[in-house]
């Protein structure tokens, strides 16, 4: 099927939300565990004292939980201070908390204490930035000097009018919270589930279906499905095994049937291409050791071209290690969702 779908339905019990690209599951948001405090959530804790030799100080968080924080400067033990989620916490480790704010919704982002216009780089039609800057102008008038926007690309294809009511709600929900640092912790902003979440950040599907059973019509569910199994098929009868550990993650490359002098690179390439989907459809992050199929060293230039173009267009912070003196390559990711598996 050509184009894309937006899903918007439950698995498992819990909401859920999948896009669809050309019959291919691009993505999929799944509701977390109640417990588990989410990217994006804004909360008020109590800063403690700082931790030599990790650059940082620990923050009380509400239900007795705990923060990391590494921005302190001009902060002292026992303060309130507003933090936001900025990651996944592995097991028994503190959750990464920024004091660097954002309030994101569909059309803007509002930043505390990072003044100035910036619209997105995606919009390159002068007189529609100019436009949208004065939109922007208009909407913030009167706003505190620290509070900064940013217009997404998804501005392009909206009356004025929109933009101008979107902005105006996100801001007033910062200056509120701004507003109300002192307390005990508490939690100001939940995260957005993954309805919200798909409303606010993917572009607009040629199909919306948000009725009952809109995962099995599109064959959103036996997608998921095939994501719990370690083995990914690739072009040409090659495949790679995707295993986690509590260290890392492994992808193992494998040529299968082609015994061609050109296997090797052929695999290699498809897996760079594919590799980035399915990270992100998995939910796994951290340290990535890939173990290519076996090629020739004057082709590693090229895979590396690869691997950084695939995760450029990812868009999410992924850091490029290199190779090891084994010949495999490693990288790291962002953790900012928990593992597929463990949602399920």
């Amino acid at each position: 099927m050509k184009g894309s779908v937006i899903a918007l339905d439950h698995i498992h019990g819990k909401e859920a939300a999948a896009l669809m690209v050309d019959g291919q599951l691009d993505d999929v948001l799944i509701a977390l565990p109640d417990d588990v405090l989410a990217p994006e959530t804004i909360l008020r804790g109590k800063l403690g004292r700082p931790v030599k030799g990790l650059g940082g100080a620990f923050v009380d968080l509400p239900d007795g939980q705990r923060g990391f924080l590494r921005q302190t400067k001009g902060l002292r033990p026992g303060d309130p201070v507003l933090v936001q989620v900025t990651g996944l916490a592995e097991q028994g480790k503190a959750i990464p908390v920024t004091t660097r704010l954002l309030f994101k919704s569909r059309y803007a982002i509002v930043t505390p204490d990072a003044p100035g216009l910036n619209i997105s780089r995606q919009i390159d039609d002068e007189d529609l930035r100019a436009a949208l800057a004065e939109v922007a102008k208009d909407a913030m008038s009167g706003a505190d000097a620290g509070l900064g926007l940013i217009l997404r690309s998804a501005c392009a294809t909206v009356d004025d009018d929109e933009i101008a009511q979107d902005i105006a709600q996100i801001r007033t929900l910062a200056e509120h919270v701004l507003a109300d640092q002192a307390g005990s912790p508490e939690c100001l902003v939940a995260a957005p589930g993954p309805h919200i979440s798909a409303w606010r950040d993917w572009a607009l599907p040629d199909t919306l279906d948000d009725t009952v059973g809109s995962f099995q019509r599109h064959n959103v569910t036996e997608a998921i499905d095939s994501l719990r199994a370690p083995h990914v098929p690739l072009p040409g009868g090659a495949h790679m095994q995707i295993e986690t550990t509590s260290a890392f993650v492994a992808v193992d490359v494998n040529t299968g049937p082609d015994t061609s002098p050109a296997a090797g690179l052929k695999a290699n390439i498809a897996t760079v291409r594919e590799l980035p989907r399915q990270l992100r459809l998995r939910g796994l992050g951290g340290q990535v050791i890939i173990d290519f199929a076996p090629c020739a060293k004057k082709d590693r230039q090229v895979l590396e071209q690869s691997l950084r173009a695939a995760f450029r267009r990812d868009g999410r912070d992924t850091v490029m290690a290199g190779w090891t003196p084994l010949g495999n390559y490693e990288l790291t990711r962002k953790r900012d969702r928990v593992a597929l598996t463990a949602c399920l």
